[in-house]
C-alpha cells in the first residue's frame, strides 16, 4: 500500500477544533483520503454521506475525516466544479 503523507499548518482551526497534529493521508490502492486533525484515539464516527465518515474523541469532537473513492471526489467536487482554477490546480489530473 502506497502512502502519502503531508503536513498542514497546525494551530487553531475553523470552529474552535484545535489542529494539534493535522496531517493528511492517501491511500493509492483502495482510493482513501483521510484527514487527521488530531491524534486522539477514535471513539464514534458519523456519516456525513455515503462516501465521507467524521471520526469523533470520546467527547464527540471531531478528530478526522475519511473519504472514500476520494478520486471521484475531488473530480466532482473541486475540479468539474471550477475551482481548480481558484486553487491553482490546473495541472492536477485525477483518474
Amino acid at each position: 500500500m502506497r502512502q502519502l503523507v503531508s503536513r498542514f499548518d497546525s494551530g487553531l482551526g475553523h470552529g474552535g477544533i484545535h489542529l494539534n497534529k493535522p496531517m493528511m493521508k492517501y491511500f493509492d490502492k483502495e482510493d482513501i483520503l483521510h484527514l487527521v486533525i488530531s491524534d486522539e484515539p477514535q471513539s464514534g464516527s458519523m456519516e456525513l454521506s455515503p462516501n465521507i465518515t467524521a471520526e469523533l474523541n470520546d467527547n464527540g469532537e471531531l478528530i478526522g475525516i475519511e473519504i472514500l473513492n476520494a478520486s471521484t471526489f475531488i473530480q466532482e467536487t473541486v475540479l468539474d466544479k471550477g475551482y481548480a482554477k481558484e486553487l491553482s490546480l490546473s495541472n492536477v489530473q485525477v483518474s
